[in-house]
């Protein structure tokens, strides 16, 4: 039957999100079907993850954020605390620095990946996210373009640690520590930065996820009204 999302969202006996109550906003006229819930899913998606790259990927995007804000893995803490009390606090500072500016110019690589991602969305995909739960968006992104994201960060990330001096910091910082323990550290600095970079860009994916669901200001064209306008 044509409009048999309507019918079977209709069915449904638990409470909707205004997300999942699309479409109970369409037109009585039954102009919008599938295909046009379909496309203002994808327009709502390609907006959301691209706030959220250009936002990670400006000055600061990591690391004036704190909730996403890189810092020194959990092993290293130790080095850390050892260093600040002998006065190299400047030292630490500026390997967090580097490690944030490093997953800022890596964010700038994920638009694409999130697009593509996009494109290649069904509609079997978009009623899974319709009728998903807050975050359905988000978890559709982690299991499309976790491996993408992971491969296209690594050697930007890479390059970025050695462009900001993070490499040279890193090993200036074990370096420093071992004069005052025996106990050497090793620890993937590439891997640990880009998977963090990860976490912090579904992070803001999720934020943006909230706001096309939940906030009318930020449906900012027509289609996004109609599919997803006031309850």
């Amino acid at each position: 039957m044509k409009y048999i999302l309507v019918l079977a969202l209709l069915s449904l006996s638990i409470q909707c999100t205004p997300l999942q109550q699309v479409t109970n906003n369409l037109p009585d006229s039954g102009n919008a079907n599938q295909q046009q819930i379909v496309e203002g899913l994808k327009q709502a998606l390609t907006i959301g993850t691209q706030n959220s790259t250009n936002k990670l990927s400006a000055v600061d995007g990591f690391f004036a954020n704190a909730a996403i804000k890189i810092l020194m893995p959990p092993e290293a803490q130790d080095v850390e605390k050892t260093l600040r009390r002998f006065g190299m606090g400047s030292l630490v500072d500026k390997t967090v620095l580097s490690l944030n500016r490093a997953a800022e110019d890596a964010a700038k690589s994920a638009t694409p990946i999130f697009v593509n991602a996009i494109k290649q969305m069904t509609i079997t995909d978009a009623l899974g996210i319709l009728k998903g739960g807050d975050f359905a968006a988000t978890n559709y992104f982690k299991q499309k373009t976790t491996d993408a994201l992971t491969q296209a960060f690594k050697p930007v990330i890479s390059k970025s640690l050695n462009k900001v001096d993070a490499t040279k910091y890193w090993s200036d910082v074990f370096t420093a520590y071992n004069r005052f323990s025996s106990k050497k550290v090793e620890t993937n600095l590439t891997a640990y930065v880009t998977q963090k970079a990860i976490d912090g860009i579904f992070y803001e994916v999720g934020l943006e996820e909230q706001k096309i669901r939940k906030d009318p200001a930020a449906r900012v064209t027509d289609l996004l009204k109609q599919v997803f306008g006031n309850q």
